[in-house]
């Protein structure tokens, strides 16, 4: 097959479809896809709200609940617990498949009338407060993550975590805060893209570093300030300095350390160990494109997010980890052969269905749980269940439904509830345009007691009374990141402050993390050209190797090919 061209049902711009497209869609019997690759990103997050919690009650137990759904959104939802138990079947919610009506138009019926569990946790202890998270232990206020413990205000695909606050898409760390794509750090202190880094404050792209303040694109260093080096007991007492727990010395450092990354170059995109690539934070994969955030064995994916763990051969998808494989439009899957489907953790041959738990060969159901040969959470024989998905296809086909991934007008959330207003922002007058759903946020009514010029300037001048306090965030509401316009110090994150030397946050953990979300990359790539000019790295006067990148042309930031960058690193 040679490349086509085809235009967007939905933003009606053109977009390619090269030959190994075509080649996984025949593998998988399914037609090309109609959205274009943004579009279709954009429609799988939007089925998938983190953070944005309510309280209402649980439409079993009438108890007082945390949850994803609003309270006025047409829902059924239990707590957790509840839900989980033998109280209650999903499959008493079965139904006939009707040929003569939309496929869509009847699961979203569905959708209305299983219950949903408040939020998704599984093997989890003392973790009330968290959603997506699995094996946690003692955490508060964090999603989407994997064995992590006594942590707080993690978001978005944390692993193996230990006493940890404010960190986004990081692993195998402990006792750090505000880490950005980061790894294998211990004690690190706003850190972005860095691995195997100890005791340090504001890195960027570092690699094996202790005792580094303020550095960037450092590899096997010690005792180095904004990239100099020192001695140990001249570094202690610059850092002393530097860095004396007052907010102000920390926004001073941290405005020399944004300067400094502009002059440091960098790396065209953020890939090591890994081969025939493009994308952005990327390691140990081979033949993955398009992708962002795949690590630890990935191979053959393309326009995936979140990708990890001996995954391969996937298309399409958000979060895939733990050997799936063959997934095509699938959001939060564990499992092979899982297409247009969303929070499957174990299983196969699934298609189109919605939080369903080890199940095997099921089409369009909703909440099911180890259960095989059903649709429309109806049970049927093998013979039975293959009949009828070959006729719901032949329809759907007919309809041009298969295919697709479901419309996000059947989403249970509104666009700004979601995480695709994290990756694509954008205002309540763009989300209207667009026909997607707007929800007016909820009008918050603290009894602030603090207002946030009269938060303490040095965490040294901060005692205990300061965790029955409700701190006005710095953006009162006046910013589009889901702002909650005031917050409290709970007595653990006191003392974490006070053990890294940290002065008391001015922003809402809901603004900090949208903080984090826009020092990344975009989850796009431009084709750009090396800038390094440099005489001795043997490219004559300007480097000629071309690349794709996340940095637009428009970016301050000095980019370099592999090559460049390498023999410019410290």
């Amino acid at each position: 097959m040679q490349n086509q061209t085809k235009n967007c049902q939905n933003c009606k711009n053109d977009f390619t479809i090269e030959p190994d497209d075509f080649s996984f869609y025949e593998k998988i019997n399914v037609p090309p896809p109609t959205f274009c690759p943004e579009c279709r990103a954009v429609r799988r997050l939007t089925f998938r709200n983190e953070r944005v919690w309510y309280r209402r009650t649980c439409d079993a137990t009438n108890q007082p609940i945390l949850s994803i759904f609003a309270p006025d959104s047409p829902y059924i939802v239990y707590e957790e617990k509840y839900w989980k138990s033998d109280a209650w079947d999903p499959m008493d919610y079965g139904r006939q498949y009707d040929s003569g009506r939309s496929f869509f138009e009847q699961l979203d019926e569905l959708f209305k009338a299983v219950p949903h569990p408040n939020m998704t946790q599984k093997n989890n202890v003392n973790c009330e407060y968290t959603n997506y998270s699995l094996n946690g232990k003692n955490c508060y206020y964090c999603a989407s993550f994997d064995e992590v413990e006594d942590s707080s205000y993690c978001f978005t695909n944390n692993t193996k975590i230990k006493n940890c606050l404010d960190l986004h898409v990081s692993s195998e760390s402990e006792y750090s805060y505000e880490l950005i794509d980061s790894k294998k750090c211990n004690r690190v202190v706003y850190a972005q893209n860095c691995e195997s880094c100890v005791n340090s404050v504001l890195l960027y792209d570092c690699r094996n570093c202790s005792d580094c303040f303020g550095c960037v694109g450092l590899r096997n260093k010690q005792y180095c300030v904004f990239n100099q080096q020192y001695d140990k007991e001249t570094y202690k007492s610059t850092i002393s300095q530097l860095w004396d727990g007052g907010y102000s010395n920390k926004e001073q450092a941290l405005n020399a350390f944004n300067e400094l990354k502009l002059q440091v170059p960098h790396k065209f995109a953020n890939i090591t160990n890994s081969n025939d690539v493009s994308g952005d934070n990327i390691s140990n994969a081979r033949n993955c494109h398009y992708c962002y955030v795949a690590r630890e064995n990935v191979e053959n994916c393309k326009y995936c997010y979140r990708v990890w763990e001996n995954t391969k051969d996937g298309w399409d998808t958000y979060c895939a980890w733990k050997g799936s494989e063959l997934f095509y439009e699938a959001h939060s899957i564990v499992g092979q052969r899982i297409f247009f489907s969303l929070y499957v953790w174990g299983g196969h041959d699934v298609e189109y269905s919605y939080n369903c738990f080890d199940c095997n060969n099921i089409f369009g159901c909703v909440g099911l749980r180890n259960k095989s040969y059903c649709a429309f959470n109806t049970q049927y024989t093998k013979e039975e269940y293959t009949e009828l998905v070959t006729k719901i296809k032949e329809d759907m086909l007919t309809r041009k439904e298969y295919g697709e991934f479901l419309p996000t007008s059947i989403s249970p959330f509104a666009y700004n509830e979601t995480i695709a207003q994290d990756y694509f922002p954008l205002s309540e007058d763009e989300i209207k345009q667009k026909g997607y759903q707007f929800k007016i946020p909820e009008i918050k009514k603290y009894n602030i007691s603090i207002i946030n010029e009269n938060i303490p300037e040095n965490i040294r001048d901060v005692d205990e009374s300061i965790i029955n306090e409700i701190i006005e965030c710095f953006h009162k509401g006046n910013c589009s990141d889901l702002c909650t316009t005031a917050f409290k110090i709970t007595k653990e994150e006191l003392q974490f402050y006070k053990n890294l030397n940290l002065p008391l946050p001015r922003l809402c953990p809901s603004c900090r993390h949208f903080r984090r979300v826009n020092l990344k990359n975009p989850m796009k790539l431009w084709n750009r050209a090396c800038m390094c000019d440099k005489s001795n790295h043997d490219h004559g006067d300007k480097c000629k190797n071309e690349f794709k990148t996340p940095y637009s042309s428009d970016r301050p930031e000095i980019i370099y090919c592999e090559t460049c960058y390498q023999k410019e690193i410290l």
